[in-house]
């Protein structure tokens, strides 16, 4: 009996353990703190299942008790294994689901950069090293972006450009190598490779962003929309060579 308690109570911490680490953003790290907010929300949405399991099975255990007068060490680890069970049960199902391409330029400005971070997180694996590291900067450069237009009209052109840059060209780019065969990746094409194409396109949206959000803390909308249409001259085609124009001056 006091085994089967000892076991019990194994098992309890370390699926609390487990449920830390995903509270905190899982062993995979987020990018961002708007993708890492929206882990923690769905993993606490996991504990408080698994607990009002647990309640309901020891309840149940309570009731069974007072009716038949207790109900023994059988009785006792079949409740055991039914709380082991309900806790990977729950801790582990319903599991979080990678953001549609088409889904993450929608809802508000704070979901739109979540989910645009969870799907760049997803493809993150994959990457070539370059453009792993260029991720990890633009999603730091993400939450600062996000801040900025929570602060803006929404219904202002430019602020539906900037979105359109986030949440449809950057993954859009990231989409379009990931559908070049992987052996294809090394041919060169106009002297650089895919991987090559894809580190310097990430870099320069990477560029933009910072540019877009120093320019809206600076309050400066007109120059933006003249960004942003630029922008989505610019980048609207994924990893095709961009048109050999010139960014504003005054952007």
């Amino acid at each position: 009996m006091a085994g089967e308690a000892h076991e019990s109570e194994r098992i309890l911490a370390s699926a609390r353990q487990s449920l830390q680490v995903q509270r905190a953003g899982g062993r995979r790290r987020s990018i961002g703190q708007r993708s890492a907010e929206m882990k923690r929300r769905h993993y606490l949405g996991k504990l408080t299942r698994a607990a009002m399991a647990v309640a309901v099975i020891l309840l149940g255990g309570m009731v069974a008790g007072l009716i038949l007068n207790g109900i023994g060490i059988t009785g006792l680890f079949v409740m055991a294994l039914a709380v082991v069970a309900a806790l990977a049960f729950f801790t582990t199902f319903p599991r979080m689901k990678v953001p549609s391409l088409p889904s993450l330029n929608s809802g508000d400005v704070r979901t739109m950069v979540g989910r645009t971070e969870l799907w760049l997180e997803a493809q993150r694996p994959a990457l070539p090293a370059p453009a792993v590291r260029l991720v990890d900067q633009i999603g730091v450069q993400l939450d600062g972006l996000g801040q900025q237009l929570e602060g803006i009209d929404q219904s202002e052109p430019a602020v539906a450009e900037v979105r359109k840059l986030v949440g449809e060209h950057l993954p859009g780019m990231v989409e379009s190598w990931r559908k070049i065969p992987p052996h294809l990746r090394r041919e060169e094409r106009g002297g650089r490779n895919a991987d090559e194409q894809l580190s310097d396109g990430l870099g320069k949206i990477s560029a933009e962003i910072d540019a877009i959000t120093r320019q809206l803390a600076a309050g400066d909308l007109d120059a933006l929309a003249v960004r942003g249409r630029y922008l989505d001259y610019r980048y609207g085609n994924g990893l095709d060579e961009p048109p050999l124009i010139e960014a504003p001056k005054d952007a």
